[in-house]
């Protein structure tokens, strides 16, 4: 597709009947260009890198992703996220995964790898959007494209519910994929979250190279 058929295409429609309360729908403003939604998965974790995706999505599909009942993605099943994703990547215009280290984690804090994440992602783009639509209240720093930040965008903003679907699937395959050389952190279960027997096998076994060695729960001094 030409840049300038890119280009030309609205960012707002006419909303569906059945739900006008998403930000692609209830703003319509100057903007003209693309809107890219930006969101992350894995910041409360122990184990494995904060993962962030961004999304732009053509302003003719949205009345199709609402039909699917598009939401956030801890709100839908892991078979109901998988099949999203593969409806999203057909459907968006560009999309993109950054992620940051662990040792990026422990040498930033979580906050700011989230961000370098989320900038590694939308850094990669090959199409440039007007706006960047940023899940929760901090802005992505040393970012030349405007942005606009909004709590809880996932249930909010189409194109972030759909970069949070991204990054999640996108995540749980990585973290599954390191749960075979880790089995007994139990990560296909737990993803890299605190449960009750990850923190046990912590206790038992220590962390792995992997582990968050900045949250409290991987400071383990003495396993005796």
């Amino acid at each position: 597709m030409a840049e300038t058929e890119l280009k030309s295409t609205p960012v707002c429609v006419n909303p569906p009947s059945t739900n006008s309360s998403w930000w692609e729908f209830s703003t319509c403003s100057d903007i003209s260009g693309w809107v890219a939604g930006v969101d992350e998965v894995g910041r409360g974790c122990l184990f494995g890198p904060v993962v962030a995706a961004v999304v732009i999505l053509p302003a003719e599909v949205l009345p199709e992703l609402i039909a699917e009942k598009i939401t956030d993605s801890k709100k839908l099943s892991v078979s109901r996220r998988n099949k999203l994703s593969k409806l999203i990547s057909t459907l968006a215009i560009d999309w993109k995964i950054g992620y940051a280290s662990t040792a990026e984690i422990d040498n930033l804090n979580i906050l700011q790898a989230t961000l370098l994440a989320m900038k590694r992602a939308v850094m990669k783009l090959k199409v440039s959007p007007e706006l960047c639509l940023v899940d929760g209240n901090q802005a992505i720093k040393e970012l030349n494209i405007p942005q606009q930040t909004l709590v809880q965008g996932d249930q909010k903003s189409l194109n972030i519910a759909a970069a949070s679907i991204m990054a999640k699937v996108w995540r749980d395959d990585l973290i599954l994929r390191l749960g075979a050389k880790y089995p007994m952190y139990e990560l296909e279960r737990n993803k890299g979250y605190g449960s009750q027997k990850h923190l046990l096998a912590l206790q038992q076994h220590g962390p792995s190279p992997l582990h968050r060695l900045s949250f409290r729960p991987c400071q383990i001094v003495d396993r005796k």
